[in-house]
């Protein structure tokens, strides 16, 4: 019998996984919902699935090409107008995922000479972009996680050996998805502004759930319209899917010509522009949901004793993976589907509980989640 390397070398790593406990398996939804992203409750909101009937009714059920062909229709020009007013940018570019437009929109940006530097706990999504960029040529640099100091110490020592004329670039997430603290903008900027950077923000976790309008961190923050590039996504807070960058003209212009992420790719289809355009006004119109949402955060974290934080992410620190894991699954053999994340999405020893807060959930539901977690974690249920 033929043996072939690829055959071998796969064999090893699953093999590795699993003596380290971190093979990985799709699990259907079951139980109530303290994991998902869906922070408004819009992802089954009945109103949502008649904007997408509706689209689909008019547009279609696919887009048939990428836009640059034949792909576009009215409602993708209206969902980017509607984002860029409301993050308060010049304009909008849509791309059908975060992952996609983080990856694609850092190399598009920066080429040889050029830097990009990044918080240490980004997405992975920034993290491909970085090294895409840095296959290009580009510098890349890593500060310490919500560190502004360093990155001031790291942007001096890059401008005094760059050349005349070099980009860059700080990206960062707004809401760290697997931690839930949230960014520093404004001392972010003054950094950038110093320096000549251009910053570039991920709201995926904050677009709809922060600020007064439901913009997200920025306008949070008190800095809204101020951040130059904006990426954020359609579904988590809103209920859809795809994504999008919000920034000045001339930024999307080069982003139309340059992403090959957006160039090569079929455009969303009609009825998922129906629904995000639908998710948008719910948030505008229905405070009440990101309001509800970060309460039940709030309650948790005073029951785990954990700091208060702008999300409604709650990490709860466990260590080993088979621990994690083990834990996970009693919560959701008690009918809370909680899951455990381990490396390498998070740092080797860190795995953890990642537990998410929505609209969609009731009181009874949070006090019994707390009880849960008090008799699985002794610690955790000292102040409820």
């Amino acid at each position: 019998m033929i043996s072939f390397a690829w055959q071998n070398r796969l064999q090893n790593q699953a093999d590795e996984r699993r003596a380290l406990g971190r093979v990985r398996a799709i699990l259907p939804p079951g139980g109530l919902d303290f994991c998902s992203n869906d922070y408004l409750g819009l992802r089954c909101d009945p109103r949502l699935a008649e904007a997408a009937a509706g689209a689909a009714r008019s547009y279609g059920a696919g887009a048939g090409a990428a836009r640059l062909l034949r792909g576009d229709c009215p409602l993708h020009q209206e969902l980017e107008a509607t984002l860029a007013q409301w993050k308060g940018t010049e304009a909008c570019l849509l791309f059908n995922t975060g992952f996609q437009a983080n990856a694609t929109l850092i190399p598009a940006l920066l080429g040889r000479g050029d830097a990009v530097f990044s918080d240490a706990l980004n997405h992975a999504s920034l993290v491909d972009g970085c090294r895409l960029a840095r296959s290009g040529g580009a510098h890349v640099g890593i500060f310490r996680h919500r560190d502004t100091g360093d990155l001031d110490g790291q942007l001096s020592a890059w401008r005094a050996e760059a050349t005349a004329g070099a980009v860059v670039l700080v990206a960062t997430d707004a809401v760290f998805s697997m931690d839930g603290d949230a960014a520093d903008l404004p001392a972010l900027i003054e950094v950038c502004d110093r320096h000549g950077a251009l910053l570039l923000i991920d709201e995926a976790h904050a677009t709809g759930l922060l600020g007064s309008d439901g913009a997200g961190l920025a306008q949070h923050q008190g800095i809204h319209g101020r951040v130059p590039l904006v990426m954020g996504t359609l579904g988590k807070g809103l209920g859809a899917f795809g994504a999008f960058v919000c920034c000045p003209e001339v930024l999307r212009e080069h982003l139309l010509n340059t992403a090959r992420g957006f160039i090569f790719s079929t455009a969303l289809p009609p009825p998922v522009l129906g629904a995000a355009l639908e998710g948008i006004r719910l948030a505008r119109a229905e405070p009440w949901r990101r309001e509800r949402a970060l309460a039940l955060a709030g309650r948790l974290r005073q029951a785990l004793n954990q700091p208060d934080q702008p999300s409604a992410i709650l990490p709860v620190p466990i260590g080993p993976d088979a621990e994690a894991v083990r834990i996970a699954r009693t919560l959701q053999d008690r009918g809370f589907d909680v899951r455990a994340v381990r490396p390498p999405t998070v740092p080797a020893g860190s795995a953890r509980l990642r537990i998410t807060t929505g609209a969609h959930l009731g009181d009874a539901a949070v006090t019994g989640l707390i009880s849960a977690l008090a008799e699985c974690l002794p610690s955790a249920g000292n102040n409820t």
